[in-house]
Parts: structure tokens; sequence; C-alpha cells
């Protein structure tokens, strides 16, 4: 029989005549803490990589609808079509583009002339709206290089005819 004044005592007690119980209060936080470390590294990297896909296929849902407004000539009111189409893509964005709208751009190709380059948005051109140099930052980088992820993401149709009795809009 153990006597448990001696125990709280301390006197004359060796360590093997402790309940187990008492012994092993130490190993479990010691255990608990080796486990949930990988546990919550596994964690954020789940939520990491998954804001990282949705903010990609956010950004390629916005430069879609940035060429589909493009291509059929939707302006807002009182802007040029490129300014129309930026405003469509930040709009399309939920504001993850509203402080750097230089990161995206708008391209017409010309499809008889080996798809050079060109500054007319007639219709018949191809055009490319895309978001370029945007880099996404890991919330937790742990076990893993700290370097941001580039989302860089591409839409382009053929621009359709002019909507009638409408000329050819100013690209600014």
């Amino acid at each position: 029989m153990i006597d448990y004044n001696c125990i709280r005592s301390g006197e004359g007690v060796s360590h093997y005549s402790l309940p187990r119980r008492t012994r092993q209060r130490g190993h479990a936080l010691l255990e608990g803490t080796l486990v949930m470390i990988p546990f919550f590294a596994f964690f954020l990297a789940i939520i990491d990589f998954g804001l990282t896909i949705f903010m990609r296929n956010l950004f390629q849902h916005a430069v879609r609808e940035g060429v589909r407004a493009g291509a059929t000539y939707q302006l807002q009111p009182s802007m040029g079509h490129d300014s129309s189409i930026k405003a469509v893509v930040l709009h399309n964005s939920m504001g993850f583009l509203n402080s750097h709208p230089e990161y995206i751009r708008i391209r017409y190709y010309d499809p008889n002339n080996n798809l050079l380059e060109t500054g007319s948005n007639r219709p018949g051109m191809i055009l490319e709206v895309s978001v370029e140099g945007y880099s996404f930052g890991m919330l937790a980088p742990l076990l893993r290089s700290a370097t941001p992820i580039p989302l860089d993401v591409r839409a382009s149709d053929r621009m359709e005819s002019l909507p009638q009795d409408m000329a050819l809009p100013p690209r600014t």
C-alpha cells in the first residue's frame, strides 16, 4: 500500500513507487507538442496552396470576362476601350488587383500579319488580356523557400464586328 502523504512531501519515495499517471504527465505534453507542430505545418500548407489556386482561378476568370467585354465592345460610360476592359478585370478580381492595376496588360494582334502586335482595336483583331507580374507571398513558408509564387494568366479572343451605328472606340 502506498502512503500518499509521503508522496506529496517527497520523503523517502523513489521514482518507481509513484503512480503511473503522475510519472507520465510530462510525456503527454511533449508528445502533444511533437504532434502539433507537423499538424499545423500541414494545415497551413493546405491553406496556402488552396489560396494560391483560388487566386489563380480568380484572375483567370477576371481576364476572361475582360476579353469577353472587350471583344464585344461593351464599353463603360465615358471610358475608352482599354479602360473599360481594365475596369471589368478589376471588378472581377475581388479587390486583389485594385492596388496594382499596372499588372493588367491589354494587347491586340493582327491575324493577317503573322500575329504581330498592333495598336488597332478594329474588328477581326485578336484581343489578349493578361495579368502579368503579380506575385503571391505564402502566408506560412514553413520548411520551404519564402519566394513569392508568380501568378501570370492570360485569355484571348477574336474581336467581333462593331455594333450597328457605332464608330470604332478610342483605345484609351
